[in-house]
């Protein structure tokens, strides 16, 4: 079967997922996927739980945020680049002023009734 190479970097306390290549704060790993691989074939190789990922990255557009799993059938291609933070890293700076959203996040948003904005939160919340 065919594959594909994907970058992978990951923040904070998630980079121990990358074993030796780990940082400490961040790991970058060059990985094989098989074609047609997608981001959640990509988090289970890596042994990511869920309730660990952040935020995520592919090739500079926003994919998901903690609790907003919108990309994990999102198709990976020869050469992508994947950023996976941990639920508690700080939003990438370069990004503070608006980031591109991925398709599948976008309209994970539009089918929210709140359209995925809280400017508050409460006890119930959390």
């Amino acid at each position: 079967m065919a594959t594909i190479r994907v970058e992978a970097w990951l923040y904070g306390p998630v980079a121990r997922y990358a074993g030796e290549a780990s940082q400490g704060s961040y790991a970058q790993l060059d990985l094989e996927l098989s074609e047609g691989g997608t981001v959640g074939d990509l988090m289970r190789q890596l042994g990511i739980p869920a309730e660990e990922r952040g935020i995520t990255f592919v090739n500079g557009s926003l994919a998901a945020l903690p609790g907003v799993e919108a990309d994990l059938d999102l198709a990976l291609y020869d050469g992508d680049r994947v950023g996976i933070s941990h639920r508690k890293s700080m939003w990438p700076m370069q990004y503070r002023f608006g980031a591109q959203l991925t398709p599948q996040l976008e309209e994970t948003f539009r089918q929210r009734g709140d359209r995925g904005i809280h400017h508050a939160y409460s006890e119930q919340d959390r």
